[in-house]
């Protein structure tokens, strides 16, 4: 197998409070990883640390992606390796188009890779095929990054931009949140069409009407900082029909 990720009894503090408690995880090319809990949980603080959010100090463990020391490298060179996150909430960047924002990015990360920007006419190219994917209005490419964008369209331009890049790993945090049915199938519809054998998706949720539309490998439940349970793709089913209160007996049960 291949493996991409690795973490190992990683443990992280924010404004002095311990929130992850000891996580292990690997994730290989080729898998999809859900990670469901409930709020508190530390579901986004683990995707801020793995993305290098300076507002989280780790104070124990290791992370490891395709063989580098993550936790040595700044937030920039993460994503040029090939790690990307959707944002829960997508922020607004005034006065920076999305092709110039996508445009930019690109070219910054063949730089880091000792290739040339990527030429204008095969970018135009490429950018209009990945809008077919995700559904995207070609009138929010020339308009300011997010900017009075609806949440439904702030989503998909996040996967849009996530076809654009073709991360190696990507992170998606909570992208459901907000999104009506067909939002959320178009979403997922471009999700899809990016698994690969070279790349890998680790995808936060609350809920199981995600993970119907984008079906995991492998579901862990993150509960109290720490990976406590770790199953198939029934899992999120068992969820949702128990809830969390039957992973807080189960964890009081010794199970």
């Amino acid at each position: 197998m291949n493996e991409l990720l690795k973490i190992r009894d990683l443990h992280a503090v924010a404004d002095g409070k311990e929130i992850l408690k000891g996580i292990n995880l690997e994730v290989n090319a080729g898998e999809v990883h859900a990670i469901m809990g409930p709020n508190g949980a530390g579901k986004s603080t683990l995707s801020a640390v793995l993305t290098g959010r300076e507002n989280f100090t780790v104070t124990r463990g290791e992370v490891w992606f395709k063989g580098k020391n993550l936790l040595e490298l700044p937030a920039e060179d993460r994503a040029r390796e090939g790690i990307f996150l959707s944002f829960q909430y997508p922020v607004e960047i005034p006065g920076v188009s999305t092709v110039n924002f996508l445009k930019t990015a690109i070219n910054e990360h063949r730089k880091y890779r000792g290739e040339p920007p990527y030429p204008a006419g095969e970018f135009l190219k490429m950018i209009r095929e990945k809008m077919e994917w995700v559904g995207i209005d070609s009138k929010l490419l020339n308009r300011s990054l997010n900017e009075g964008f609806s949440g439904g369209e702030k989503k998909k331009n996040e996967i849009f931009q996530m076809a654009v890049l073709e991360p190696l790993l990507a992170i998606l945090d909570e992208t459901d949140s907000g999104l009506d049915i067909d939002a959320l199938r178009v979403v997922a519809n471009g999700v899809n069409r990016l698994k690969g054998a070279e790349n890998a998706t680790i995808v936060i949720t609350h809920y199981q009407r995600l993970l119907a539309y984008i079906v995991p490998d492998v579901v862990h439940v993150l509960y109290d900082g720490r990976i406590v349970k770790t199953a198939g793709k029934e899992l999120a089913i068992e969820l949702e029909k128990q809830g969390y209160d039957w992973i807080k007996r189960q964890l009081a049960e010794g199970n």
